[in-house]
């Protein structure tokens, strides 16, 4: 059980910088930004190959920097060449489809036996001994938060996070709309491919499939995370909401390993089906709502009739 608990926190917390990318473009800039599948793998594949050859910290922040790039072409696409955003987000992922497989050395999947990693550093060194891999992911997990949290403070930030609330509005206060959206997704796609830099040295491969669905994941843990942490809307909620929903989901799915209580193959079916209630939920609570205002009102018509019918019998 506590080998369970070791492995969802690792991969909740590394899967976490997902979620919170997601946070970024689709709460804050209401932007469903398909880059992120791309862009995971194109993290993966340059810090498995920069790994490789022996350079396994600076693959990560290569890694960091090459899902930035990819969150601005998408961006330029968007705001520069007036491609809507989803369309945009598919043509820089199916792109990122070819770019990945050159990093890769047009091999669909690289494998680290024996070459060194920043966990197998990490392992060397000998800090909090078989959980070495956990501290050293939630330690930069939270330091992420930390900036990301006094960043979106700032002026700057809070011109970002106006963006997705009202655009006319943050254009008359002479705010550049296309700039801030610009740095929100290459902010996002940088985390994304921080993201998977780190998932792909801590399995020790890069596969070119392994982005497939992320975004639907993630997005799965932000709205479980959200359900699960009550309170007023902050920040700091919504980015804890992140981690907390990614430990969860990866414990729900570590059981159903363990137990098999349905097939694995069917979890993104699962998870496809929550995303989808969960955004559908606004909608679907108003149309509940103006039924149930609607039968009040025919009831309350038929009470009338009844009562004038009742009068004119006496």
């Amino acid at each position: 059980m506590l080998s369970i608990l070791q492995t969802t926190l690792e991969l909740g917390a590394l899967y976490a910088f997902v979620s919170i990318a997601l946070f970024i473009s689709y709460r804050l800039l209401d932007i469903a930004d398909l880059t992120t599948d791309g862009s995971f793998v194109l993290g993966m594949a340059i810090s498995v190959s920069c790994a490789f050859v022996g350079h396994p910290i600076l693959g990560i922040l290569l890694g960091m920097l090459a899902g930035g790039a990819a969150g601005y072409i998408t961006a330029f696409l968007q705001t520069r060449m007036g491609v809507p955003s989803i369309i945009s987000g598919i043509i820089t992922s199916t792109g990122l489809y070819t770019v990945n497989l050159f990093v890769m050395g047009w091999s669909s999947q690289i494998s680290l036996l024996k070459q060194t990693t920043v966990f197998t550093i990490l392992k060397k060194i000998n800090i909090g001994g078989s959980w070495y891999a956990s501290i050293f992911v939630i330690i930069l997990l939270v330091v992420c938060m930390i900036l990301l949290r006094l960043f979106l403070s700032t002026r700057l930030g809070l011109s970002l996070r106006a963006t997705g609330d009202n655009r006319a509005m943050v254009t008359a206060s002479s705010v550049n709309v296309k700039n801030m959206i610009t740095l929100g997704l290459v902010i996002a796609n940088m985390l994304v491919g921080l993201s998977g830099a780190l998932v792909g040295q801590f399995n020790k491969t890069s596969d070119i499939n392994a982005g497939t669905g992320i975004v639907v994941v993630g997005l799965a843990c932000l709205i479980i995370g959200e359900s699960l942490i009550q309170g007023r809307k902050s920040l700091s909620r919504n980015l804890t909401a992140c981690f907390v929903g990614n430990v969860v989901y990866r414990m729900i799915y570590a059981i159903i390993l363990q137990t098999k209580i349905i097939n694995v193959q069917s979890l993104k079916l699962v998870t496809a089906l929550i995303v989808a209630l969960a955004v559908a939920a606004p909608t679907i609570k108003k149309e509940l709502s103006l039924h149930m205002r609607k039968g009040e009102i025919t009831n309350a018509r038929y009470t009338k009739s009844f009562r004038y019918i009742q009068c004119r019998k006496y």
